[in-house]
C-alpha cells in the first residue's frame, strides 16, 4: 500500500474501528481480491465486531498499492458514505488503476545477447571463449541458516500475529492488593498515595468489562490465600485474569520473574511464586488465556540517576520534593522467608506462556510514589489506557508507559524506568469503551 495511504488509515483509525461493520464487506473484498478467504476467516476469528475491525484495517496495511482505493469503493457500495467522506478528506486523488496492464503498458523485452568472456592461453597465445556455467534454479542455504519462508498466501510473519479473544461478557477477574500500613514490627513506612492508585486500577478494569476485587493490608499468608483462591475460580467462560500488587518491594533470587513483594507483617511474597499460581499448569481453565500481572513496587534500594541527553530528549517533569519510594534494602529481608517456602519452579512448572508481568521500576531499584497523586507508574499507565486502549494493543501502551515514566525525575535529579517480561503469544486488545 502506498504510504500516504497508510498514514490516512492510521490517523483515522478511531474512526474505523468505532463504525466500521466488517461483515457487510467481506465478500466484496473478496470479490475485489483484497483479501483471500483465509485471511477473511482469520479476521472473523478476532471476536467482537470492534476487535474485526481492527482487525481488517491493520491487515488492509499489508496489502498491494490497490488495497486503499477498492477499500474505498467497498465502502461506497455497502453504505459507509461517512468512512469514505473522511477517509477522502485530504486525501490525494485515488485512481483504480487496472488489475493487469494492458499490452500496450507492457514494455517490450528483447533477450540480451550472450557475450563470452575471454581467456588467454599464454603458451599458444589463442584467445578462447569461456561461457560462465548455468546457475542452478535452486538455492542452497549456508550451513547454519534457513531460507526466508513467507507466511501463509504470501504474507510476512509478522502479519499473522493473532489478537486474543476479549468478547467474553464479563470478559474475567482482576484480583488487586493493596498494602497501606504494615505492622510495627515490619519497620515498613505507611504507603501513603497508594488508596489513589488503587482507585484508579479498579475504576479503569471495570470499565474494561472485569469482575474487580479489592484486597487491603494483607499479610504473607493471607496474600498466599486470596492467590490460591483466584487460581481454583472456573475462569472457563472468562477472556483473561489480570492481577495488581501495590506494597512495598525489594530485589531476592529468582530463576524466571525478579523481585518480591510485601505482605504488611514484613514477610515478603516472590513474584515467581505469585506468577505460579496463574500458570497453565496450576490454572488449568486459563490455559492458553492471557495472565497480567501489574507490579507498583520497588525492585531494590538503588535510585537511578539518568544520564545527559541532547536538548531534544531532556523534556522531563519534575516531580514533588515529598515523593516517597516503595523500597526496602535487599540486605534487610534476606531472612524473612525460607527457601523451603517457595514453589519449585524447575521442577513443577511448564513455559510461562500467555503471562505478561509489568513492573513499575527496573529490577534492583526503586519506584516513585507522590502521597498526593498517587506512584508515577500507575497514574501514567491510568492515563495511557484511557487515552489509548480503544486502539491501541497492551503491549504497544505498556511502551508508551516507559517513554513517559523515563522523562519524570524526584527532586530534579532521580528518574525511574519500568519494564515488564512479556510471554504474550498475540495482540491483546481490552474491551475499552469508545
Amino acid at each position: 500500500m502506498e504510504e500516504q495511504h497508510k498514514k490516512i488509515l492510521q490517523r483515522n483509525r478511531i474512526n474505523l474501528v468505532t463504525d466500521l461493520e466488517p461483515s457487510k464487506l467481506y465478500d466484496a473484498l473478496l470479490e475485489k481480491g483484497v483479501f483471500t478467504q483465509d485471511m477473511i476467516d482469520e479476521i472473523k476469528s478476532a471476536g467482537i465486531r470492534r476487535n474485526q475491525a481492527r482487525q481488517l484495517v491493520q491487515d488492509l496495511e499489508t496489502r498491494g498499492r490497490r488495497a486503499f482505493p477498492l477499500f474505498l469503493e467497498c465502502l461506497q457500495e455497502t453504505g459507509h458514505h461517512g468512512l469514505v467522506e473522511i477517509l477522502q478528506n485530504g486525501a490525494p486523488a485515488v485512481h483504480i488503476q487496472p488489475a493487469t496492464p494492458s499490452q500496450a503498458d507492457r514494455p517490450e523485452l528483447q533477450p540480451l545477447p550472450l557475450i563470452p568472456l575471454v581467456e588467454i592461453d599464454k603458451q599458444n597465445k589463442d584467445i578462447l571463449p569461456v561461457y560462465p556455467l548455468q546457475k542452478p534454479t535452486t538455492l542452497t542455504p549456508s550451513p547454519g541458516t534457513e531460507p526466508f519462508r513467507p507466511g501463509p498466501q504470501g504474507r510476512p510473519r509478522s502479519d499473522s500475529i493473532q489478537n486474543y479473544k476479549m468478547d467474553a461478557s464479563p470478559c474475567g477477574y482482576c484480583l488487586i492488593i493493596n498494602n497501606v500500613e504494615f505492622e510495627p514490627k515490619s519497620e515498613l513506612k505507611v504507603r501513603r498515595g497508594s488508596n489513589i492508585d488503587c482507585k484508579k486500577l479498579e475504576r479503569r478494569f471495570k470499565a474494561f468489562n472485569l469482575i474487580v476485587e479489592v484486597k487491603t493490608n494483607l499479610k504473607r499468608n493471607q496474600i498466599l490465600r486470596e492467590l490460591s483462591a483466584l487460581s481454583k475460580k472456573d475462569h472457563s467462560q472468562y477472556d483473561c485474569c489480570v492481577l495488581a500488587m501495590l506494597s512495598h518491594g525489594t530485589e531476592v533470587s529468582h530463576n524466571r520473574f525478579p523481585g518480591a513483594v510485601f505482605g504488611v507483617d514484613g514477610q515478603y511474597v516472590s513474584v515467581q511464586q505469585i506468577t505460579n499460581y496463574l500458570n497453565g499448569q496450576n490454572c488449568p481453565s486459563l490455559q492458553g488465556k492471557p495472565k497480567l500481572f501489574f507490579f507498583q513496587a520497588c525492585g531494590g534500594d538503588e535510585k537511578d540517576i539518568g544520564f545527559e541527553v541532547s536538548p531534544d530528549e531532556a523534556q522531563q517533569s519534575v516531580r514533588g520534593l515529598d515523593d516517597q519510594t516503595d523500597a526496602i534494602p535487599s540486605s534487610s529481608s534476606s531472612d524473612s522467608l525460607s527457601m523451603s517456602d517457595e514453589v519449585d519452579a524447575r521442577a513443577s512448572l511448564p513455559t510461562p506462556s500467555d503471562i505478561l508481568v509489568s513492573y513499575s521500576t527496573f529490577p534492583g531499584y526503586v519506584s516513585w510514589r507522590d502521597p498526593k497523586a498517587g506512584s508515577w507508574y500507575i497514574e501514567t499507565l491510568d492515563n495511557i489506557l484511557e487515552e489509548n486502549a480503544a486502539t491501541n494493543d497492551l503491549v504497544t501502551m505498556l511502551m508508551m508507559v516507559n517513554h513517559e515514566v523515563s522523562l519524570n525525575s524526584a527532586n530534579g535529579l532521580y528518574k525511574q524506568m519500568p519494564g515488564s517480561f512479556n510471554f504474550l503469544r498475540k495482540r491483546l486488545y481490552f474491551q475499552a469503551p469508545t
